[in-house]
């Protein structure tokens, strides 16, 4: 349930919940899919091995997608964790087991995702500019996003100005999405650095939202880093490349605004939709960077947590294999 600054709600008035009516009625409309997803983790355990651990993003239900486990098959005992600053999930597996050569997992789960789209958060902006504490959190600067000098003036140079949260969000998203290009040659794309992004003006989605957070962060504005996988927007099924992500940002008295700034770079015609809306062909699976796991890795935070992570006698190995499959439960199994 979106979360209302009730203050804002007396100053509003009747218009203001007359214009909530109208969103909630809005919402009610809005586009769904349900699908199967199966996450497939695979991994070689070298002979003398002593003790080998792997982590696997578990996804959540939440207000825009509905998810139920149908299944895990693993060569290993598992057990699900969350980590404790933004809450993730995640599938938990250890052993020791000298004659285990191999070990592979697989989950099935089904996904209702819900279309999220906004309307009206211009109009129902705080005066008082009030960020509750869940958002507040949303402020700190990343690893790869920090909040120094050059941030800070870029960010002042994009949002010159604009007064209100939602007219900076904007300039913001509509300086990422003009100034980047969607472009996965080379190296240094994907990991989601500022820097890189700033001085290349080009990456993937990871890149293009590192830009879009870093600058609403240093304008005082929370956002959000969300990670998944895109769910193709041709009905049927089949194996899932690699991952997408996408942002949020907080607009003080109404609560969180999706936008996806890749994806307006991607699909020009839909740009408007992408500062307001997530479609549904997505399945989101954790938030945050600089995650540390439960129980705790011995390795470094990781930058974002979408893909398996293991650790053969303590430390990281990059030998995990993965491969990602969906089927439209509607189309490719006539299920109701």
């Amino acid at each position: 349930m979106k979360r209302v600054n009730l203050l804002r709600l007396v100053f509003t008035g009747a218009l203001g919940a007359a214009t909530l009516a109208a969103a909630t009625a809005s919402s009610q409309e809005m586009d769904q899919r349900r699908f199967e997803f199966t996450y497939v983790a695979e991994l070689d355990v070298p002979e003398g091995t002593e003790r080998v651990q792997m982590w696997l993003p578990y996804p959540s239900g939440n207000d825009y997608q509905e998810v139920r486990l149908v299944s895990i098959d693993s060569s290993v005992p598992t057990k699900v964790y969350q980590e404790y600053l933004y809450r993730n999930s995640m599938l938990f597996l250890s052993t020791s087991d000298p004659d285990l050569s191999r070990i592979k997992v697989e989950m099935v789960f089904r996904v209702t995702r819900k279309e999220h789209r906004e309307e009206g958060f211009a109009e129902l902006e705080d005066p008082f500019g009030f960020v509750d504490a869940t958002a507040s959190r949303w402020l700190s600067p990343d690893r790869l996003v920090p909040l120094d000098a050059f941030v800070r003036e870029l960010a002042a140079e994009v949002t010159e100005g604009k007064k209100t949260v939602v007219d900076k969000a904007k300039a913001i998203f509509d300086y990422t999405v003009d100034t980047l290009e969607y472009d996965q040659s080379g190296t240094g794309w994907g990991r989601g650095d500022i820097y890189y992004a700033c001085d290349k003006k080009r990456g993937n989605c990871t890149d293009f939202h590192a830009v879009f957070i870093g600058l609403a962060r240093a304008s005082n504005i929370a956002a959000k880093f969300q990670i998944g996988f895109p769910i193709p927007r041709e009905r049927g099924e089949g194996e899932i490349a690699g991952y997408h992500c996408w942002s949020e940002f907080y607009v003080p008295g109404y609560g969180w605004v999706p936008v996806d700034t890749s994806e307006a770079n991607k699909h020009p015609d839909k740009r408007d939709y992408f500062f307001g809306a997530h479609d549904p062909d997505r399945v989101e699976f954790s938030l945050g960077r600089d995650v540390k796991l439960n129980p705790q890795q011995a390795g470094p935070d990781l930058n974002f947590f979408i893909y398996p992570y293991a650790e053969i006698d303590g430390k990281p190995t990059r030998d995990v294999r993965r491969q990602f499959f969906y089927k439209d439960l509607d189309v490719a199994t006539g299920d109701p």
